[in-house]
């Protein structure tokens, strides 16, 4: 008999996945509507401008305006499509949750699935892009003003942590199909 009344990892897998959802979302929303103020911290940091100015390190720096432009665009495009994902895992999160409380059988394989493409997406954009390109490519962790390792490590241990748990083995899963579309 399905249970009627779900709780446990699916409700905290969807709340938790529809959380960042929602912060990736402002993130692209502020970072559209007021594009100028991240649009100064890439060019800052891929500039190398505010680090120890080590001769060795300098020939990393990017200071044409337009590559640092595209990177800045590249940037807001990847978490727009992150964004997009967490959203869509989030509704199919809702259905399963809906049908699982009327009663029906509840297909959380779908919402596994679209949750973990945008957490990954999420952790390799904050994980590759900002802590290994950002802090030590263009050697962030040297300047003072502009540097976002830690809120960068901040996002990748929480997306990290959201997907550990949906992929935590459960009964409350139930049986997922193998094959299929997110």
């Amino acid at each position: 008999m399905p249970d009627k009344h779900p709780g446990g990892l699916p409700v905290a897998a969807a709340a938790l996945t529809a959380t960042v959802a929602l912060y990736i979302s402002l993130v692209v929303f502020g970072n559209i509507t007021d594009f100028d103020t991240n649009r100064q911290f890439v060019r800052h940091v891929l500039a190398m401008d505010t680090t120890f100015q080590d001769k060795a390190l300098m020939w990393r720096a990017i200071t044409s305006h337009v590559l640092q432009d595209i990177a800045y665009v590249v940037v807001i495009v990847w978490e727009a499509v992150t964004a997009v994902a967490l959203l869509r895992a989030t509704e199919l999160w809702a259905r399963a949750l809906r049908r699982a409380r009327r009663g029906g059988t509840a297909d959380y394989g779908a919402a596994r699935r679209a949750s973990t493409l945008g957490l990954v997406l999420l952790m390799l954009l904050f994980g590759a892009g900002f802590i290994a390109i950002g802090g030590e490519w263009f050697a962030m962790w040297q300047s003072a003003k502009w540097n976002g390792l830690a809120a960068a490590a901040r996002n990748f241990f929480v997306a990290g942590f959201v997907l550990v748990l949906i992929q935590l083995p459960s009964p409350q899963w139930g049986r997922e199909r193998t094959a299929g579309r997110v």
